[in-house]
């Protein structure tokens, strides 16, 4: 949440714009899921298309898309992918994985907020977290995951479709929440003409409120063993759109 810098959305983008896209974060979890429950070999596909298409996006983000980003950064797409490649089950080549899959996810996250108007992208948000929670609460989502975890490239080739980091899980869809809502501070920090410090503050502010919901969440593991990963995200963003609301509230002249 904290990595995206605000960056002015490129002209080419407004002939794609809709608010229709909002529906990608809630259909990112219900068109998977449904998928690999009609054909489990949809996750092997699946894996071959995050192989693909990660790299480059994580590639993006370091030159162009995150704090302090450099064009030369992009190289370092590569040394992480040579890392998890080369060192799958350690924990260094695990974080190597999961960054660059968290990198692509910005970049997929500003690309979302370029073309959909804020408030119904916020929609969005909040539909893939009840999304998740009903297919976790319900057990529709350990059967499929287990197979799209389990999914993996030939010739030791990297899973990034999801993230493994040690005995813990989680889904592509729980960085990219993250990552996007990251995108929608940055971008409408851009758009009300925040300073640089102000726009860091309200992220960083952000980004901690996700950490602490995050790990009060996750005490619920101490009584079952899957949670949805999207919730602490979707709740940080509806405390903060309140707290502004309040805000402007408080501020508006009264008659």
């Amino acid at each position: 949440m904290a990595l995206p810098a605000p960056r002015p959305r490129p002209g080419w983008i407004d002939r794609l714009s809709s608010p229709w896209w909002a529906l990608v974060p809630a259909l990112s979890i219900a068109v998977v899921i449904g998928a690999i429950e009609i054909s489990p070999g949809s996750a092997d596909a699946l894996t071959y298309i995050a192989l693909v298409a990660v790299p480059p996006l994580a590639a993006f983000a370091l030159a162009v898309l995150v704090r302090g980003s450099r064009s030369a950064w992009a190289l370092a797409a590569v040394a992480l992918f040579v890392l998890a490649w080369g060192s799958p089950h350690s924990l260094a080549g695990e974080a190597a994985a999961t960054a660059l899959s968290g990198l692509a996810c910005v970049t997929l996250g500003w690309l979302l907020v370029c073309g959909v108007p804020a408030r119904w992208l916020r929609l969005g948000v909040y539909a893939m977290a009840v999304i998740d929670t009903v297919y976790v609460s319900s057990d529709l989502l350990q059967g499929p995951n287990a197979v799209l975890n389990a999914a993996a490239p030939a010739a030791g080739l990297p899973r990034l479709q999801a993230v493994h980091f040690g005995s813990a899980l989680m889904g592509f869809g729980d960085l990219f929440i993250a990552a996007l809502v990251g995108c929608l501070f940055a971008a409408e920090a851009l758009a009300g003409g925040a300073d640089r410090v102000a726009v860091d503050r309200r992220q960083l502010s952000a980004a901690v409120l996700v950490a602490v919901l995050a790990l009060l969440f996750d005490l619920l593991f101490f009584t079952v063993d899957e949670l949805p990963s999207t919730v602490p995200v979707a709740v940080a963003l509806a405390l903060i759109q309140w707290q502004r609301w309040s805000r402007l509230r408080t501020a508006m002249p009264t008659r």
